[in-house]
């Protein structure tokens, strides 16, 4: 299965993002009030600058404490971020993934963002894929 298979699976294909100039507490309330786990920082919604997730916040929270929350978000995100492409697959983004640790990737074309996908949005449609691959080898043993 491809990235542009899975963006269009998914409800929403919208992406939140900050300016550079956003708040850690911002962020933060985004966050909570998106139930989401990442947001990318963009100063035009389409140029990925950096992306944060719950867990830098969380991990700034435990090292500094609340004095981190008037910090801008440039001080804990990551800036150089690992993207995709439309045309990759699930397999190779999952595996990307799990090896660079992240829960969350741009999806990049033409050097502008124009999707994010999550872990859970890969392992949901690789878990799709498997059924589909199960019931046509049932189908191909059974003689359907």
């Amino acid at each position: 299965m491809l990235v542009s298979h899975i963006l269009k699976s998914k409800s929403d294909d919208g992406v939140v993002t900050v300016a550079p100039g956003a708040t850690v507490a911002q962020v933060a309330e985004l966050l909570s009030s998106r139930r989401i786990g990442a947001i990318v920082v963009s100063h035009d919604g389409r140029a990925v600058e950096g992306i944060v997730s719950e867990r830098d916040v969380v991990r700034e929270l435990g090292r500094r404490g609340p004095a981190c929350l008037t910090d801008r978000v440039e001080s804990l995100m990551t800036a150089r971020v690992t993207t995709c492409a439309r045309n990759d697959t699930a397999h190779d983004v999952l595996t990307r993934m799990t090896e660079g640790r992240f829960r969350h990737l741009p999806v990049v074309e033409g050097g502008h963002m124009v999707g994010l996908i999550s872990i859970g949005d890969v392992v949901k449609a690789r878990l799709s894929e498997l059924a589909m691959e199960k019931d046509a080898l049932e189908g191909m043993i059974k003689g359907f």
